[in-house]
């Protein structure tokens, strides 16, 4: 298998303190029959092998000056128990995936409960790039998050913050199980990595989890391990994690990766909308209009990142494969062990719109009687977007607010 070079998939940063020069160019969009929107864009004739979580981790300054470590994948579990029922296919087949009790845990209930742009580090090829860590849990207030506030999730909450409590996946490198914010939060995991724990070794994970539950604060989280402990992934894993969200009832499915195009990761992400989920997904820091995988499929809703000023942050793809945009720039989160940090990226960007998915989940009505509410939850997002004069950014940058509003009024 053979790595990404650096500006084809991978998370590698330049040193410029200007965001790139957005494309001004329109979405191309039709409608299917249901009235679902759908890109119009068609997927390229090639793959690329091997694939890169899409998020840039930034260094922040620890109180310790201890540098994180990334301990490195460990071989595979052996495979010995066949989940019951399999995964489902299309047409009611099903496929048996055996997993061991290591690999796979699901409980009946859980408790709910100053960077500049030139300072960011360059990664290696196919990794998200190292970080250090703030260490001071009290740190991480919204007055640190400055996107919540942003895309009006503070008012949103006065709609959506009492509503059904929404099962949203993290398909990534795990989440930190000792984390005392998300912790009780995690109501079933699996792991689909050759690495020996579901739990998060490498800090991408946990940080999107937190990035999400900052927004949803009552919801419930799938662990779906689906990168390694380097941060690395395959499409088969991410297709295997996708398929096993929904068949445990995940609502949103956060992707904050990238991978390679293939017919196994489509089918499950169609699979999960006609189930009635919502998948979310990082556009990719390229930097251009290149298509990134899985985002640019027509299941996922494909997210760009934005900074304080409301223009596209530092690297962030852009173009008629992306449907909405969110903050991305120094997003502050919960990292392994107790540390906070920031990242910079569509990952994050991704994270905060699967947040605001599953506010409208919790409000959403279904207004065309088909039994499910995912397309009314994607048409108040989309249809919601404030124009932010920024081209290549499709309906324009998500707001919480009048998405819940939008949702909760559908009839």
């Amino acid at each position: 298998m053979t790595e990404r070079e650096p500006g084809h998939g991978t998370t590698g940063l330049s040193t410029q303190t200007d965001s790139p020069e957005p494309f001004h160019l329109a979405a191309g969009w039709a409608y299917n029959q249901d009235g679902r929107a759908r890109k119009t864009r068609k997927a390229p004739a090639f793959t690329v092998d091997c694939v890169v979580a899409v998020a840039v981790l930034v260094a922040v300054v620890a109180t310790t000056g201890q540098p994180a470590s990334t301990p490195a994948a460990g071989p595979a579990a052996e495979s010995s128990q066949e989940e019951e029922g399999g995964i489902a296919l299309p047409g009611g087949d099903s496929a048996e995936v055996p997993l061991t009790p290591e690999q796979e845990r699901v409980s009946d209930a859980g408790k709910l409960e100053s960077l500049d742009e030139d300072e960011l580090e360059s990664s290696s090829q196919g990794r998200v790039s190292s970080m250090a860590h703030t260490g001071d849990p009290d740190a991480a207030s919204l007055a640190q998050r400055w996107g919540v506030g942003r895309i009006q999730v503070p008012q949103a909450w006065q709609i959506a913050g009492g509503g059904e409590p929404t099962v949203i996946a993290i398909l990534d490198t795990g989440i930190d199980a000792d984390n005392e914010e998300l912790g009780d939060r995690v109501v079933g995991e699996v792991n689909f990595t050759e690495s020996p724990t579901s739990d998060d070794l490498h800090g991408h994970g946990t940080h999107m989890a937190g990035t999400v539950a900052a927004i949803a604060l009552n919801c419930r989280l799938l662990n779906v391990k689906v990168a390694d402990d380097r941060g690395k992934c395959q499409a088969s894993a991410v297709a295997r994690g996708i398929d096993w969200a929904v068949n445990h009832g995940a609502q949103v499915i956060n992707l904050s990766l990238c991978t390679e195009a293939s017919p196994e990761l489509e089918r499950a992400i169609d699979y999960a909308w006609s189930r009635g989920a919502v998948v979310v997904a990082a556009a990719g820091n390229d930097g251009g209009s290149s298509a990134a995988y899985p985002a640019y499929y027509t299941g996922c809703l494909a997210v760009a990142a934005t900074n304080e000023s409301d223009s596209l942050a530092v690297l962030s793809n852009h173009g008629d494969g992306v449907d909405v945009a969110a903050p991305g720039f120094k997003i502050y989160s919960a990292l392994p062990d107790g540390q906070y940090g920031y990242e910079v990226g569509t990952s994050p960007a991704a994270a905060r719109v699967s947040g605001v998915a599953a506010l409208v989940f919790s409000v959403a009505v279904d207004g065309n009687g088909n039994g499910m509410v995912n397309d009314e939850v994607r048409q108040a997002i989309e249809s919601t977007c404030s124009w932010i004069g920024v081209g290549g950014v499709g309906n324009g940058l998500v707001n919480a607010l009048e998405a819940a509003e939008a949702a909760a009024s559908l009839d």
